[in-house]
């Protein structure tokens, strides 16, 4: 078989161990034609594409990012993919394609398979918000850096008497902010899913402060946001690719808790250093299972699902439970970490 491998998004610790076990496990266990599409479905449309084989792949396990580039596509092209799929996998000489990624880059996969074209998906996202699987990968080695960054900022926070708000990933679910949070042991997590009032925040520092314990660390979620009426915040707008562009709620809230408190407030935002660099061990495991079952669905002609993780097995899911609903922290485990604070 020849099978089509591409990433698209976001980039994320683990893309490239997804595509080095396709390769391995098509070519050593199947004899298959490995090719690769630069920069996402970009390279698709425009036959920006190399073959794989083992040396292609060798030494990448532990890279962070993608050998293959990655890109958004604005949904009209998108369209465009799906509409002209039979002759993009004549063009090519597919008998499959494997896209990697996240919402949107499922969003497009579930489109050339309504359409006709064999495509097995590959999860991917850093905010950990796919229903349909319990983990994906480079969720880990984000929560390992953010876990971190909170670790080194405690000792600068106490020895300024500072409060640092740390600003992490998560657009519409919280998972990273509350694992790293609860992790690092943040005296504060602000979540998407569950508006902030600047006056608690305020409290908790103040009375930490009366027992002598002058620094507080808050984790807040990118797209963490106050209720309505308790601070001045305005929401970002929509950009070309569907996605809410966010304030900054990290310099927002720092700035608003230094003018209650009357003491130091800083902002850290550690951003896309969330997504660089070596996966951890987890999610490079993660990430080759990933693979290895996808090509092994290839062959099943188990086409129009994506791979998934349920408890310790990795199983096969439609396409469709991938897209239908956002994985977002329930009300328990939000309960949960703030027992700890």
């Amino acid at each position: 078989m020849r099978i089509g491998v591409l990433t698209a998004g976001g980039d994320c610790p683990g893309l490239n161990a997804v595509i080095r076990s396709v390769v391995h496990r098509a070519l050593t266990g199947h004899g298959d034609e490995v090719v690769g599409f630069e920069d996402g479905f970009r390279g698709l449309l425009e036959g920006h594409l190399r073959a794989l084989d083992l040396d292609a792949v060798s030494g990448i396990l532990a890279r962070g990012g993608t050998i293959l580039g990655s890109s958004r596509l604005e949904r009209a092209r998108l369209s465009e993919a799906a509409k002209n799929c039979a002759e993009l996998s004549r063009r090519y000489g597919l008998d499959a394609l494997i896209p990697i990624g996240g919402e949107g880059t499922l969003t497009a996969a579930r489109l050339l398979s309504d359409a006709g074209m064999p495509v097995v998906g590959v999860p991917k996202t850093i905010d950990n918000d796919i229903s349909a699987t319990d983990r994906t990968f480079g969720f880990d080695t984000a929560v390992t850096v953010a876990t971190e960054a909170m670790d080194r900022l405690k000792t600068t926070a106490e020895s300024h008497q500072r409060v640092m708000v740390v600003e992490v990933m998560g657009r519409h679910a919280g998972w990273i902010a509350l694992e790293s949070g609860m992790a690092a042991g943040a005296h504060g997590i602000c979540l998407p899913e569950r508006p902030f009032d600047p006056a608690d925040l305020v409290k908790m520092v103040e009375e930490r402060f009366d027992r002598g314990k002058k620094f507080a660390v808050v984790c807040v979620a990118e797209g963490a946001h106050p209720a309505e009426g308790t601070m001045d915040y305005k929401k970002g707008e929509i950009d070309v690719y569907g996605h809410e562009r966010f304030a900054g709620i990290g310099n927002r809230l720092a700035v608003e808790l230094e003018k209650r408190l009357g003491k130091e407030a800083r902002p850290v935002i550690l951003g896309h250093i969330q997504r660089g660099g070596t996966p951890t061990a987890y999610d490079r495991v993660l990430a080759t299972r990933f693979g290895w079952h996808a090509v092994e669905a290839v062959h099943r002609g188990d086409y129009g699902k994506m791979t998934a993780l349920r408890g310790t097995d990795v199983v096969m899911v439609p396409l469709a439970d991938a897209i239908t609903t956002l994985k977002r922290v329930p009300e328990e485990r939000m309960d949960e970490a703030e027992s700890v604070y």
